[in-house]
């Protein structure tokens, strides 16, 4: 399978340009140079820097400069330290994977889609020369798989004129369900050879997210252990995942969880990967930080040897707080192992 090379191992900005309260404040601290020195300390090869529309658009859809400042400041922090960088547009005028940010209509109205177009022209306009080491990804998390068509027309659009400005730059394209990896299946054939599938992978859901309160169904005081039983996983499914739920039902009730899970899990998406000549790209995977250090870095040990197994890239969630953080205090006594797995 194709590997993205130069951007096999890498962790999540999550928080600084997207999903916060876009403050200048926030912009200028949350994130600092020595953090990008900190990560290429770990040995990693690139980061996934998510940004908001709201960063440069203002609500008319004007552009800022003090916006696009802040993306170049992260390029060239980048550059400085050895890093590669993932350009995430993880939120568009219209569109958000979270309900909370209130935007709607993005998939139903072609003005809102044109401005997403606009948008990227003006991002492959600033940075498509940097493609020896940065790629776009053009959309955070599709939600409902009804946008799926929808989607794989909006996308292949935005590539074209992307590629009037930037013929070269590798561009990522997730599907539906959250970037679920059953829906990479469904994406348009490549557009060209410079183009990569990204998934995102939380699962088993239950276990990554325990207690999570935007969780639809989970009980906020649910934990559970790594090395627990299919069995037990499938109740604490019903119990606490109103969707989601992954069928466990074909394996051994009372087996612990093992990398054979993971193994069936990518299956199909690396088999899709060969037959389209694309490379694999995991955008998001982690551990909340309400499961224990030691079942975190048990979760950890199981998905990256997959991920090495089939050649897939990879960007944990996240860096820094977002509930999965991997620079928190709690995580101390398993980062130095912990960082060797990303």
């Amino acid at each position: 399978m194709k590997k993205l090379t130069g951007f096999m191992h890498g962790i999540n900005l999550g928080g600084w340009l997207s999903q916060c309260d876009h403050t200048k404040e926030r912009y200028d601290t949350f994130i600092v140079e020595d953090d990008i020195k900190v990560i290429a300390g770990w040995g990693l090869d690139h980061v996934r820097l998510p940004i908001d529309y709201d960063l440069v658009e203002t609500d008319e859809g004007n552009y800022m400069e003090e916006g696009f400042a802040y993306i170049d400041k992260a390029i060239s922090w980048c550059e400085k330290y050895g890093l590669n960088m993932i350009l995430d547009l993880h939120k568009t005028y219209g569109f958000s994977f979270d309900k909370g940010e209130e935007e709607s209509g993005f998939f139903e109205n072609e003005k809102y889609q044109e401005r997403f177009y606009r948008l990227w022209e003006e991002l492959a306009s600033r940075y498509g020369r940097l493609s020896d080491r940065l790629c776009f990804e053009l959309l955070n998390e599709v939600t409902d798989k009804d946008y799926c068509d929808t989607w794989n027309h909006i996308s292949a659009e935005c590539i074209r004129r992307i590629r009037a400005v930037a013929p070269d730059i590798k561009i990522l394209i997730g599907s539906y369900w959250n970037n679920a990896i059953d829906g990479l299946k469904d994406l348009a054939a490549p557009y060209d050879d410079k183009i990569v599938y990204n998934f995102h992978c939380y699962e088993p859901l239950v276990f990554t997210h325990q207690g999570g309160p935007w969780v639809e169904g989970m009980d906020t005081s649910f934990r559970m252990p790594m090395d627990s039983t299919y069995g037990e996983y499938e109740k604490y499914n019903k119990a606490n995942l109103t969707q989601y739920s992954a069928d466990l039902s074909s394996y051994d009730k009372d087996a612990v969880m093992g990398i054979e899970y993971f193994e069936n899990l990518v299956e199909e998406a690396v088999k899709v990967a060969e037959e389209r000549d694309v490379a694999l790209y995991c955008g998001e995977y982690g551990v909340i930080d309400l499961a224990t250090p030691e079942d975190t870095l048990k979760w950890y040990k199981l998905i990256t040897s997959c991920f090495e197994k089939h050649g897939i890239a990879r960007s944990a969630w996240t860096y820094k707080e977002m509930d999965f953080g991997v620079s928190s205090e709690k995580l101390s006594g398993i980062r130095e192992e912990l960082v060797k797995l990303l």
